[in-house]
């Protein structure tokens, strides 16, 4: 009756349901896609605020603060699923401490697809390290800056000995001149 009998064996095996083992695949790819979603808009957040630090703009870096906060938010809540995808692989018998090793476990279909989407979330991930470090130090930069000169203010701009009881040391009236 039925001419093409490949089809129907074939057709039958796209009906199976879901092996656990693809579940976590599913899982995997879901998490990376949101994950990539966060990485990305806090990558812009981190642009702007640098932006902000540059220009002295405080309210604008103040106004991107719940911004900010939120990302943070949904950050912690995918390292929640991160862990929870470990767990279940664990519980499936896959031992493994990084979604890196869990994607290189897995038998998925799309030709190393997985591995790839985990490789670039973490290289954005470094990205996102080495933009907040950027922000950090600029920011460092800044609070010396203020800092050094709050104390030449405070010392009318004469320099304090560093060791011994002496005089202070006479100012070179590079910045402050003295009045008086």
């Amino acid at each position: 009756m039925n001419e093409h009998p490949e089809t129907v064996a074939d057709q039958s095996l796209d009906m199976q349901p879901p092996t656990p083992v693809h579940d976590l695949e599913n899982d995997i790819a879901q998490l990376l896609v949101s994950l990539t979603g966060v990485q990305e808009e806090l990558l812009e957040v981190l642009r702007q605020k640098r932006d902000m630090m540059v220009q002295c703009n405080t309210d604008g870096m103040r106004a991107l603060q719940p911004r900010e906060e939120a990302l943070n938010g949904h950050l912690q809540e995918l390292h929640d699923r991160r862990g929870e995808l470990l767990q279940r692989a664990t519980d499936k018998g896959i031992r493994v401490d990084t979604l890196r090793q869990l994607a290189a476990q897995l038998p998925h279909s799309d030709d190393e697809e997985l591995e790839n989407q985990v490789r670039e979330a973490s290289d954005r991930m470094r990205l996102l390290q080495h933009q907040s470090l950027t922000n950090w130090v600029l920011a460092q930069r800044s609070l010396l800056h203020v800092s050094q000169l709050l104390e030449i203010v405070a010392t009318g701009g004469r320099f304090q000995p560093t060791y011994g009881k002496g005089e202070p040391v006479p100012s070179s009236g590079a910045l402050v001149d003295r009045v008086g």
